[in-house]
């Protein structure tokens, strides 16, 4: 697995600049008030959505100009309102971009190959365009602060003039409760270690690193290459990760390391400033059948006490759940990318909903190897899982959904005053578009009028 694909949740594609009939090299297509949009603009901007995974269901070209144009009306309204910058998310942002780039095309070098210019120049041109974003989100902002807070009126308006059909509707979700408990951790840990120890004296032996990678790593996609991870920015890996193969000679093998993912072995390539190529070896702890047949055994008897009335599986989950994060609750899960006690199915683990799909409110479910939600991929967790309240699926009601309502109601007042905004500017700002780009189907009506005649 590349450093890309292991660290980076994005899809690139090379996307080459676009010969106009009449052999154009560069031009305006567009000027919005007093800004101007050339070719070169558009095709970087298309290089860069496309190098981060834009998908348009239109032509890419004619979605991402729109957008750039309707930006740049925000920008003029941001700079008559004196907006200031936000520098740190303009240095952030900037950061991150340059450090994607350069992860995935192999460096300074593959950056300015593509992009066709040096990356000072890049860096300047993109610190320009983040602060001309940061100004152009806090005026969508300040549009959307405007709208009154959303009453309980509004929302039985919306109700009354929304048809059934065009409601939201909330899928079955359910309220679960959990006692965890986990395998001999130490023990697997000193085990995998023992086993990475040996591979890593092997080495220094004279065996050679990628041929040993290519047989134990467990990180599948860098395994096939030897171990090998490309030439990449040391702020995509685990900080420990990084901060080891900084420390390294090219051609020293380092002693064991330990992040989230597992244990590694490092050795490193090639250093240039903050980026590295190195190779690793990837273990994970692997636990026994003996150790799930102990944790079984314990779930098995604490959900007999439930059963039998000895116990609460509340009170069971605080005395016995391993698991910090639910047992001072009595176990009550809560999804941690929303906060919300309520799962819909796609936010719960596979081997969860396995556990309690077929299960009535307030059964427990039998024991089941699970993960949780430490690392990339989660660590093995023993589990009985309580379900303690289905909500089916349904049309939202003000009664039930009243906080999913009133959203969708700011939501959609959001949106209008955004169109309302873009739509007035339309119509009071000096726009001229290349006919060029007269096939383009855009979602605002306004630009039809303003393609410049031939």
């Amino acid at each position: 697995m590349t450093a890309a694909a292991m660290f980076l949740p994005w899809i690139a594609v090379q996307v080459h600049g676009q010969q106009y009939s009449g052999g154009i090299i560069d031009k305006t297509v567009a000027v919005v008030g007093d800004e101007m949009i050339k070719i070169s603009d558009l095709e970087e901007e298309v290089r860069i959505m496309m190098a981060q995974g834009f998908v348009s269901e239109r032509d890419a070209r004619c979605e991402i100009l729109e957008n750039m144009m309707v930006s740049k009306l925000f920008l003029m309204q941001a700079r008559l309102d004196s907006l200031t910058v936000n520098n740190d998310m303009v240095e952030g942002e900037l950061r991150n971009r340059i450090d994607q780039f350069r992860t995935y095309f192999g460096g300074d070098e593959g950056v300015e190959k593509q992009f066709g210019k040096p990356l000072y120049k890049l860096r300047q041109e993109w610190r320009e365009a983040f602060q001309d974003q940061s100004l152009t989100q806090q005026m969508q902002q300040n549009i959307m602060s405007d709208i009154p807070e959303v009453t309980p009126y509004d929302v039985e308006e919306y109700l009354k003039k929304t048809e059934p059909d065009d409601l939201p509707v909330v899928p079955v979700k359910y309220q679960l409760s959990q006692i965890c408990i986990y395998p001999d951790r130490e023990a697997a840990n000193m085990a995998v270690k023992e086993r990475l120890l040996a591979i890593r004296e092997r080495i220094i032996n004279g065996e050679k690193f990628s041929t040993l990678a290519r047989i134990y790593s467990q990180d599948p996609g860098s395994a096939m290459k030897g171990g090998e991870l490309g030439m990449a920015s040391k702020s995509i890996f685990w900080p420990a990760f990084s901060d080891a193969a900084m420390s390294l000679k090219p051609g020293v093998v380092s002693q064991i390391v330990e992040t989230p993912d597992g244990f590694h072995i490092i050795e490193v390539l090639e250093k240039k400033g903050d980026m590295f190529n190195a190779r690793h070896i990837l273990l994970k702890p692997e636990y026994t059948a003996q150790d799930r047949e102990k944790a079984f055994h314990v779930l098995d008897s604490l959900r007999t006490e439930m059963e039998n009335g000895a116990v609460s599986f509340e009170m069971a989950a605080r005395f016995y759940s391993e698991d910090p994060a639910t047992k001072t609750n009595g176990g009550q899960m809560a999804d941690p990318n929303t906060g919300s006690s309520y799962y819909e199915i796609d936010q719960l683990k596979p081997q969860d909903y396995a556990a309690i799909k077929d299960l009535k409110e307030g059964e427990v479910s039998e024991p089941v190897e699970s993960l949780d939600n430490e690392g990339r991929d989660g660590n093995t967790v023993y589990k009985i899982i309580k379900v303690d309240r289905i909500l089916p699926a349904h049309t939202a009601s003000f009664e039930e959904d009243y906080s999913l309502l009133s959203d969708q109601v700011k939501q959609e007042a959001s949106m209008k005053a955004v169109d309302d905004f873009i739509a007035s500017k339309l119509k009071t700002t000096y726009i001229v578009i290349d006919p060029l780009f007269k096939y383009c189907e855009f979602d605002h009506d306004g630009w039809a009028g303003k393609f410049r005649e031939n």
